[in-house]
C-alpha cells in the first residue's frame, strides 16, 4: 500500500495535480504518543520523510490552532492534497488523444454476459458493446455489477461524515486551495484541513453507517451526487465540539458557517485493502474498494498484471482471490466494516484479532481445544489454537527460559506459554492443529505438465515423494511456497498455507492446459491436517500403527498411508519447525479421533499439544525458514531469499528465464538472519520487536539496498532454544556478513543487533541433526 501511495504521488505530481501541505498526527494521549514513535519506525522502514514534533512546531505551522492537550505530533513534510477531478479529467484527455480510449457517457450497465465462464459482453440501455476483457473499477457500485456476473465483490458503501465551516477570515485572500498543514487530531478521530477560505473537518468518530449498494441513490433522486447523502448532524456533533476547542478563533470567527455538509460514502473491506485482478470469470478483472491516495499506482499495477501477468508493485494482499466463500459473504463484509471503520484512526496492534463473524470453520477437535484452554486466532475463518492454557503449569518449569515480556504492548496477543510449548516440543514432543491448510488435488493425464509448469522444483518424482517448492511470477518473484506430494502417476496433492490458499488454488488452476481431462479438486473441507512433531515424536506415531515408522522405512521428504488403528493416514515426512516428525493427512471425519489418539499416546513421552504461536513463529524463526508475505514475495528472488539450488531443472515453469538471470546478477539484498544483543530500553523496561523496524547501522545510520530499499525486520520472534529474539531482514550484500554489528530501532530507540546467518544455514541445529 506505501508504495502504490508512493507511485500515486509521483503520478500525480507528474501531472501538476498535488500540492505538498505537509501534515500532523496529533497526540492528545501517551498511549498515542507511544504509537506515533511505532510510526516513526514504518516511516524510517519505509523511507517516508517524518518526524516527532512538539506542541509548539505545530503551532508555528498552524498559527489558528490551540495546542494546551496536545503532547507531541508526527510530522509528515510530504503529506499533500490531490485535484482528483482534474487528474482524472487529464488522464482521460491523454487516453482519447492517443487512441486508446473510447468514452461512452450517460448510459446505464444493465448486465454482463458470461459463456463458458469468460466475459463477453456488456449490456447497456444505449445498446451491448462485445469485449474480451472486462475491469470492474466502479467503486462503491462495484458489488452490484459484479453480482451481474455471479461475481462477489465483498465492499461495502460506508459513510465518511465530513462539513465545511467558511468563510474563516485567517484564510480569506490565501492563494490555492491550500496554505496550512493537514491535522489528524488522532484522539479525537477526526481530521481539519483548509479548503480554500475554508476549513473542512471530517470524523470517523460516529458510528457506522454502511448502505447496501443496490440502495445508493441514482443521479437523478441525489441532490448533491449519489455519494454525497444527507448529513446526519447527531453523529457529527461530538466531534464539531472538539473540533471548535482545537480550532476556536478559525472556526468560531464571525461569519464562519457550515456551508457544506455530507455522509460521503467510501468503500471498505473486510480487511483494509483493494480487491483487485482476475475474477473466477476468465476476463472479468476488478479494480475496486480504491481510494484516492493510491489510485494511480493501483490502475498502474492492474494494468501491468493485465499485460503482463504480473505488476512491478506486489499486490498480492489485494488479490480478489484471496477470499475464501465465507468472505465473500455481505453479512461477512457488513459485520468487518463495522468493526473496522472505527479503528480507521485507532491504535491497532499488529497481531489485532477481529471480533466479528468468528467461529466460521471449526477444526474437528475443537471442543477438545477448548476444553485445553485454547486461546483462538482466526486464519481464512478457521478458528486456529494459538497457544493452550491447559500448558501454563510450564512455565514454572521452564522458568526465565520462557522468556517473559515486561510491556503490555510487546506482550498484547501473546502469551510466554507460546515458548514454555516450544521448549517441550524440542525436548519431547508437540501435537499441532493444521486444519487451516489449503489442500487440493491436480489428477489427469497433463498432472504433471500442470504442476512442472507452476512449480519451480522438479515434481517428476517417484510417488510417494514430497517436494517443497517456489512458485514465481514472470519477473522471477514469489507468488507463493508450498508443498506438493506426488501420490500417483497422474496424481499430486498441493498442501498450501490457509491464509493465501485460494490464490494458489486458482495459480495451478490457470496452468491447466484447456480442453484435457485434467481436474483440480479442493479437498481443504474433507480433509484435516496434525502435525506431530519433536525427538519423541517416531516413539509416539510406531505406538499407535505397525506400519514401519523408522527412519531407514520412512525418510525426510517421503509420504505413505499407514493405519493408526482404524484410521487411514497420509503420513508426509516434512517439518516447518526444525523437529523429527510428520504431517498427518486424514478424513474430516476421523481427526478428532486421531487427535485424542496421538495426545493420548503422547501424554507417557510429554507430547502436549502446542500452538501456531510455535508453529509460525518460535520453531520457524530458529531454523531460519522464510515465510511467504514476510520474507517471499513477488518483489523478491529465490537468490535473495537464500533458497537457490545448484541446480535448475530443465523444465520450463513460470518465471524460468527471470531465475536463471537472476542467479547470474551480482546480489542487490540479501535475506539475514539476526539476533538482538540487549533488549533495555531507557526506562530499563526490556522491549521486544514485533516485526516491520528499520535496521541501521549501529549509530542510526540509514542503510540502503541495491534496490533503493532500507532494510526492515521482516519477522520478529522469540527463539526460546537460543535464549535469543530473532530478526529475519533483507540487508545490503555488504552488511551480510556473519558478525556485522547494526542496530534497530523500535519506539525510536536502537538496540543492537548482530548478523548471525546469511543463507539458509539455520542458528539451531544448522546440521538438521534433530530432523533425521
Amino acid at each position: 500500500m506505501t508504495d502504490l501511495t508512493l507511485d500515486s504521488v509521483k503520478q500525480y505530481e507528474e501531472m501538476g495535480v498535488f500540492t505538498q501541505s505537509g501534515g500532523f498526527e496529533i497526540a492528545r494521549t501517551e498511549e498515542r504518543m507511544e504509537e506515533l514513535r511505532r510510526r516513526m519506525s514504518s516511516a524510517k522502514a519505509w523511507g517516508i520523510p517524518a518526524e516527532l514534533v512538539g506542541p509548539e512546531f505545530v503551532k508555528e505551522k498552524v498559527p489558528f490552532i490551540e495546542t494546551d492537550a496536545i503532547l507531541g505530533a508526527f510530522w509528515s513534510p510530504t503529506v499533500g492534497v490531490v485535484d482528483s477531478l482534474r487528474a482524472g479529467t487529464i488522464m482521460r484527455d491523454r487516453a482519447i488523444a492517443a487512441g486508446a480510449l473510447t468514452t461512452v457517457p450517460n448510459v446505464e450497465v444493465t448486465g454482463l454476459d458470461v459463456e463458458d465462464g469468460r466475459i463477453r459482453r456488456v449490456r447497456t440501455d444505449g445498446g451491448d458493446i462485445d469485449a474480451e476483457h472486462v475491469v470492474i473499477a466502479c467503486g462503491v457500485w462495484s458489488p452490484k455489477i459484479g453480482d451481474m456476473a455471479g461475481v462477489s465483490i465483498p465492499l461495502y458503501p460506508t459513510v465518511h461524515q465530513m462539513i465545511s465551516v467558511g468563510p474563516c477570515p485567517q484564510l480569506s485572500g490565501l492563494p490555492g486551495e491550500i496554505n496550512f498543514p493537514i491535522i489528524r487530531d488522532m484522539d479525537a478521530l477526526c481530521y481539519e484541513r483548509q479548503h480554500g477560505a475554508d476549513m473542512e473537518v471530517g470524523s470517523y468518530a460516529h458510528r457506522a453507517i454502511l448502505h447496501e449498494p443496490e440502495d445508493i441513490p441514482t443521479i437523478e433522486q441525489s441532490k448533491l451526487s449519489p455519494t454525497e447523502l444527507p448529513f446526519t448532524s447527531d453523529d457529527f456533533d461530538p466531534q464539531l465540539e472538539t473540533a471548535y476547542e482545537l480550532m476556536p478563533d478559525l472556526l468560531g470567527a464571525d461569519g464562519a458557517e457550515i456551508r457544506y455538509a455530507i455522509n460521503g460514502l467510501l468503500s471498505l473491506t473486510a480487511d483494509g485493502m483493494p480487491i483487485l485482478g482476475e475474477s473466477q470469470v476468465k476476463g472479468l478483472w476488478t479494480a475496486a474498494a480504491v481510494w484516492i491516495k493510491e489510485a494511480p499506482g493501483v490502475g498502474r499495477a492492474v494494468a501491468e498484471w493485465m499485460t503482463h501477468g504480473h505488476s512491478e508493485i506486489d499486490v498480492a494482499m489485494s488479490d480478489i482471490a484471496r477470499f475464501h466463500d465465507h468472505h465473500q459473504r455481505r453479512e461477512h463484509a457488513r459485520l468487518r466494516t463495522t468493526e473496522a471503520f472505527i479503528k480507521t484512526y485507532g491504535i491497532v496492534h499488529p497481531a489485532e484479532q477481529y471480533a466479528s463473524d468468528r467461529n466460521q470453520r471449526l477444526a474437528p477437535m475443537h471442543e477438545s481445544q477448548k476444553d485445553l484452554g485454547a486461546v483462538f486466532f482466526e486464519t481464512a475463518g478457521w478458528e486456529r489454537p494459538h497457544w493452550y492454557e491447559s500448558n501454563a503449569g510450564l512455565l514454572a518449569t521452564y522458568g526465565d527460559a520462557v522468556m517473559p515480556r515486561e510491556h503490555e504492548w510487546d506482550s498484547r496477543w501473546w502469551s510466554p506459554i507460546i515458548n514454555a510449548e516450544h521448549l517441550r516440543m524440542r525436548e519431547a514432543a508437540g501435537v499441532i492443529d493444521l486444519s487451516a491448510f489449503q489442500v487440493f488435488d491436480i489428477v489427469g493425464p497433463e498432472a504433471l505438465e500442470t504442476v512442472q509448469r507452476t512449480c519451480v522444483a522438479q515434481c517428476d518424482v517417484t510417488p510417494g515423494k514430497v517436494i517443497y517448492t517456489p512458485v514465481l511470477d514472470g519477473k522471477g518473484g514469489f507468488i507463493s511456497d508450498l508443498t506438493v506430494m506426488r501420490l500417483g502417476d497422474d496424481h499430486f496433492r498441493v498442501v498450501t498455507g490457509g491464509a493465501h490458499g485460494t490464490v494458489d488454488r486458482k495459480t495451478f488452476g490457470d496452468q491447466i492446459p484447456a480442453g484435457g481431462s485434467t481436474t483440480l479438486t479442493d479437498l481443504t473441507s474433507e480433509i484435516d491436517t496434525i502435525g506431530l512433531w519433536g525427538p519423541k515424536a517416531r516413539d509416539i506415531l510406531a505406538s499407535v500403527t505397525s506400519d514401519d515408522v523408522s527412519g531407514e522405512a520412512f525418510g525426510m521428504l517421503n509420504c505413505r498411508e499407514i493405519q493408526v488403528g482404524d484410521i487411514t493416514v497420509l503420513a508426509s515426512r516434512i517439518s516447518y519447525v526444525g523437529e523429527l516428525g510428520w504431517e498427518l493427512y486424514v478424513k474430516m471425519s476421523d481427526a478428532a479421533a486421531l487427535w485424542s489418539r496421538l495426545l493420548e499416546a503422547g501424554e507417557p513421552h510429554g507430547a502436549i499439544p502446542v500452538g501456531i504461536g510455535v508453529y509460525g513463529t518460535t520453531g520457524r524463526i530458529e531454523k531460519g525458514y522464510r515465510a511467504y508475505g514476510a520474507e517471499l514475495d513477488a518483489e523478491r528472488s529465490i537468490v535473495e531469499a537464500g533458497m537457490q539450488r545448484p541446480k535448475v531443472k530443465a523444465a520450463d515453469f513460470v518465471g524460468r528465464e527471470a531465475y536463471l538471470a537472476q542467479r547470474e546478477e551480482p546480489l542487490r539484498t540479501v535475506l539475514c538472519t539476526l539476533t538482538v544483543e540487549d533488549h533495555t530500553s531507557k526506562s530499563g523496561m526490556k522491549r521486544y520487536m514485533l516485526g516491520g523496524e528499520p535496521i541501521l547501522t549501529r549509530d542510526g545510520g540509514t542503510l540502503t539496498d541495491g534496490h533503493g530499499r532500507h532494510p526492515y525486520v521482516t519477522s520478529a520472534g522469540s527463539a526460546p532454544s537460543l535464549g535469543k529474539h530473532v530478526l529475519l531482514a533483507y540487508l545490503p550484500p555488504e552488511q551480510a556478513v556473519i558478525g556485522t554489528e547494526l542496530a534497530v530501532s523500535y519506539m525510536e530507540e536502537l538496540y543492537p543487533v548482530v548478523v548471525g546467518s546469511i543463507d539458509a544455514t539455520s542458528l539451531f541445529d544448522p546440521e538438521n541433526e534433530r530432523m533425521r
